[in-house]
């Protein structure tokens, strides 16, 4: 509901479906029940910050005092961190849930550490992703038997890196090529596009939510490493190094898992509406395809734009907002890769104080104006 709810059962009350010892029941009840939104999200914070500290902590102290540990003690500190964080997680479930779901996230979070320091302590030499692959199925396990939202988001940040690991440990193997970084780089940016737009009308899971929030913070990162790598592509074809191409069925396996990959993801999680994913899919493509110039900035713009009608359609005002920051950074670089050397040092300060005083004050009338359609939908 979009009104608090002691306004709404007046209403009822005074529509005739209540009466007033019903209403004040309902509320007292509820007091009881749920603390204020506010307090909700402060002890979750307060939670959520009290968790990292403390993993923290443990880590420095371990860390700290590792040289003076033998073998077999390193190994059984490791289980027992691991076990610790787990077992704090199952005895304080019932009465403290979000406390629980901390611990369990740290345990998830130490067991990769215990993976890989288990390789060091036996000096043991394998092929290092088959560790994110380890890592990767107890964050999985930890969702299936848990069903919170910490291990759904770990095993949704490891299995594509443990995927992508895999691809790009074979790739080198085979060549040094900077093919590779175009592909994960693709990859890393559609992955964002598809955790930001998981939420759907009907579909708010706390899950879908953390994905959202961990596209949202990948998204432009991810956009600026597809910039950078896609760069470095076209030094190397222009100067003719770094391409010693590998074989075939491994570059096309590459590219289908950076394209189709999190195209199919996105299938799973939003069904028809996964049509969109596939229009940002063809302009991932045509972004990686496009030649030098102008170009560039004109298709940067128009993703921002896309992504911006995106939310628009939706009712997801996080996407109107990275959209609107992806434009202010497209026309940023734009000004200083094509105008600002051509007016000189004092002429393009004075056009860059400029654009920040009035394009940003634009920018930021257009946002809120957009943000504004987008509550009233909601309304």
């Amino acid at each position: 509901m979009s009104k608090p709810l002691d306004a709404t059962l007046n209403e009822w009350c005074s529509a005739g479906l209540l009466d007033r010892d019903q209403v004040e029941r309902i509320l007292a009840f509820e007091s009881r029940r749920d603390p204020a939104p506010g307090g909700r999200r402060l002890a979750g914070l307060a939670i959520g910050f009290g968790v990292l500290l403390v993993g923290a902590g443990l880590l420095l102290l371990v860390a700290a005092n590792w040289q003076h540990l033998g073998p077999s003690a390193r190994f059984m500190l490791v289980l027992a961190l691991v076990g610790g964080f787990h077992l704090a997680g199952a005895l304080g479930g019932a009465h403290r849930p979000r406390l629980a779901m901390g611990m369990h996230g740290l345990g998830t979070a130490a067991l990769g550490a215990g993976i890989f320091l288990s390789g060091q302590i036996f000096n043991i030499q394998e092929h290092w992703p088959g560790g994110l692959l380890l890592w990767a199925l107890g964050a999985l396990l930890g969702w299936v038997v848990l069903r919170d939202w910490v291990q759904g988001l770990l095993a949704a940040l490891l299995t594509p890196a443990w995927i992508m690991s895999e691809w790009a440990e074979a790739t080198w193997q085979a060549s040094r090529h900077v093919e590779v970084e175009r592909v994960l780089a693709a990859c890393s940016l559609l992955l964002a596009i598809c955790y930001l737009t998981a939420p759907l009308p009907g579909r708010q899971s706390p899950l879908r939510k953390a994905l959202t929030w961990l596209g949202g913070l990948a998204l432009i990162p991810a956009a600026l490493l597809l910039v950078m790598a896609r760069g470095e592509w076209l030094f190397g074809s222009a100067v003719g190094i770094g391409f010693n191409t590998p074989g075939t069925p491994l570059f096309l396996a590459g590219w289908a898992m950076a394209l189709g990959g999190p195209l199919a993801l996105s299938a799973f999680m939003r069904g028809r509406a996964a049509w969109m994913n596939l229009v940002a899919t063809l302009w991932v493509l045509a972004f990686t395809l496009l030649g030098v110039g102008w170009g560039v900035h004109l298709l940067c713009g128009l993703g921002a734009i896309g992504l911006v009608l995106w939310g628009l359609h939706e009712a997801r005002s996080e996407r109107v907002n990275l959209g609107v920051a992806g434009f202010a950074i497209t026309l940023l670089a734009f000004y200083f890769s094509n105008i600002m050397d051509k007016l000189g040092r004092s002429l393009g300060l004075i056009g860059l104080g400029l654009l920040f005083l009035a394009g940003g004050w634009q920018l930021e009338r257009l946002r809120r104006r957009l943000n504004g359609l987008i509550g009233k939908e909601k309304a």
